[in-house]
C-alpha cells in the first residue's frame, strides 16, 4: 500500500513524500517525487530520475535543499529521491553517522546483522522503479545521479547494470571506498573481510570490465574537506582513463561538500539527463 504524507505545490507541479512497506527491505520506506507540471497532462508518461543522497540522509535533504524541481519542471522530468536505508526500530545500527541507519551504501548485505534488511541495491533498481512506474505517469527511460554515498551508488548500480539507466551523475561521489575510510568501515561490515567481494560495488574497480560506456558527469568542488580523504576523484579519472570510459570531471573552485554546491550546479545536472532521456 502506498500513502501520501507529504502534497506540495512546486514549480507549478507538486513536491510529493510517499510511505511503503519494502518487501526488498523488510520496512517501512519514504521517497519523494516531484511530478512536474507536464505530468498532469492527459495520457502523459514521463522519464524519470532516481536521486541517491548521502551519508546521514533521508529523502528531505535533496527535495528541500537541493533546488531540482526548478529544472525538473524546465525539462519535464520526474524526479525520485529514496531514503538513504531501511528504518524502524528492528533494523540494525550502529554508532556513528557512516554505519547502519541512514548509511546504507546501496548494497546488498551478506553479513549478519545487516544481510535481512540492507538491501538498498535491490530496493533501488528493482523494487522501487516498479513501484514508480506502477502508480505514477512515467516510463521505463531512467536516469540516476547522487551525492557523495549516494553518488558512489549512482555510478555503481549504472555500471552494475547496464541497459536500465540512459544517464549518470554525480557529486562529490565516493569513487572507490575499498580504499579509503568509509568505504572500509561500511564494506567490513556488511560485505565481510574478503576485499574482493568489496570490488563488485566498487566504481573504480567494476570500470574496467564495463560493458556499457554510459558517460559520467562528475562535479567535485576543490574545497571540499573530504576530497583527499574519502573521494578520490584521482582514482576515478584514472580508471576511466585505463578502461577507455567517457568522464567529464569538473572540479570546481571553492566549493565544499554541502548543498550550496549542490544548488550551485543541478541545473547543469538536469539538463544532461534530460537530453538523454528525452533524445
Amino acid at each position: 500500500m502506498l500513502e501520501r504524507i507529504e502534497h506540495r505545490a512546486c514549480f507549478g507541479g507538486w513536491q510529493d513524500v510517499y510511505e511503503h512497506a519494502s518487501r526488498a527491505l523488510g520496512c517501512t520506506m519514504r521517497f519523494g517525487v516531484y511530478l512536474p507540471p507536464q505530468a498532469a497532462a492527459p495520457g502523459a508518461r514521463m522519464p524519470v530520475l532516481y536521486w541517491l543522497s548521502g551519508l546521514t540522509c533521508t529523502e528531505q535533504n535533496f527535495i528541500t535543499k537541493a533546488g531540482a524541481q526548478r529544472y525538473a519542471a524546465e525539462h519535464g522530468v520526474v524526479v525520485v529521491a529514496p531514503d538513504t536505508s531501511p528504518r524502524g526500530e528492528h533494523v540494525p545500527d550502529a554508532d556513528g553517522y557512516d554505519l547502519g541507519k541512514g548509511a546504507g551504501f546501496y548494497l546488498n548485505a551478506t553479513q549478519a546483522p545487516w544481510a535481512t534488511h540492507y538491501r538498498m541495491h535491490d530496493y533501488v533498481v528493482e523494487e522501487l522503479p516498479t513501484l514508480v512506474e506502477a502508480q505514477f505517469p512515467v516510463d521505463d527511460r531512467r536516469a540516476i545521479s547522487g551525492h557523495s554515498m549516494g553518488g558512489h551508488g549512482a555510478l555503481v548500480l549504472a555500471l552494475r547494470n547496464p541497459g536500465r539507466y540512459r544517464s549518470v551523475s554525480a557529486f562529490a561521489p565516493i569513487v572507490a571506498p575499498s580504499q579509503v575510510p568509509w568505504g572500509e568501515k561500511a564494506f567490513t561490515a556488511y560485505l565481510g573481510e574478503d576485499r574482493a567481494a568489496w570490488r563488485e560495488w566498487d566504481a573504480c574497480a567494476l570500470l574496467a570490465g564495463a560493458s556499457e560506456r554510459l558517460p559520467l558527469l562528475v562535479d567535485q568542488g576543490e574545497g571540499d574537506e573530504f576530497l583527499d580523504t574519502q573521494l578520490r576523484p584521482d582514482l576515478l579519472r584514472a580508471a576511466c582513463a585505463e578502461a577507455g570510459h567517457p568522464l567529464t570531471l569538473r572540479l570546481q573552485p571553492g566549493y565544499d561538500h554541502s548543498y550550496y554546491f549542490m544548488a550551485s550546479f543541478i541545473g547543469d545536472h538536469l539538463a544532461h539527463h534530460a537530453r538523454a532521456l528525452q533524445a
